[in-house]
């Protein structure tokens, strides 16, 4: 069976998507040698989950359909998805899918960062009806 390993993030604007993750998630960035490429560091080693990239969108704009990369949408585990949300919204992104309930697993909602990218964020609540 294959795991996913690592991730990639495609921006318009790479400096504000790093903006954008680090104040949603804490998530700590760096440029990779003098390319213009940033490594990912979602959090904790000894955790589960995966880090990743952020890289300039090739195409130099928005995603758009059938050309380049457009997306591979990830979830986010998360305290609170409320909270998040806001958090988002207040940071640039717009809300995709609104919160839901995913019954015996927990709260999911969609966000679209500052470059358009669609991105999940899982709140784990065995309760959720």
């Amino acid at each position: 069976m294959s795991r996913v390993i690592h991730f990639e993030i495609q921006a318009e604007n790479p400096e504000r998507a790093i903006t954008f993750y680090e104040v949603l998630f804490g998530w700590k960035f760096s440029q990779w040698g003098d390319q213009k490429y940033w490594l990912i560091s979602t959090g904790d080693k000894a955790a589960p989950g995966i880090d990743g990239g952020l890289l300039p969108r090739p195409c130099g704009g928005g995603p758009l359909d059938g050309a380049h990369v457009n997306a591979f949408v990830c979830t986010v585990d998360v305290d609170s998805v409320d909270a998040k949300v806001d958090l988002a919204v207040k940071s640039g992104a717009v809300i995709a899918l609104p919160k839901m309930a995913i019954p015996t697993v927990g709260w999911l909602a969609y966000c679209k960062d500052t470059e358009g990218n669609i991105f999940g964020m899982m709140q784990m609540d065995a309760g959720a009806k």
